[in-house]
């Protein structure tokens, strides 16, 4: 699949050299393979070290989950002891 990326790549750049349109198409395609490839996290490091940017990203959607679990369990337990004040009330 990458060797028929850059193929692609290759040949839309030598049609550049006939129709400037071309070059404006094989950018679009670097662009696209290079974002799709960000997005999608393949696992790539620089220099044998973990991206620092990736660690950054990790750290943020962790913290936000944290979060998220204490507004959500505070909110269960404060649901959870209305419904046992009304159950106790009902059952005396």
């Amino acid at each position: 699949m990458f060797l028929l990326l850059l193929i692609a790549i290759a040949v839309l750049f030598g049609f550049g050299f006939l129709d400037p349109i071309w070059w404006v198409a094989g950018a679009v395609l670097v662009y696209g393979v290079t974002r799709h490839a960000r997005d999608r996290g393949d696992g790539r490091t620089r220099n044998g070290r973990a991206d620092l940017g990736d660690y950054r990203d990790y750290r943020e959607r962790r913290d936000r989950r944290e979060r998220w679990d204490r507004r959500y369990s505070r909110h269960n337990r404060a649901r959870r002891r209305r419904e046992d004040r009304r159950d106790h009330e009902h059952h005396e």
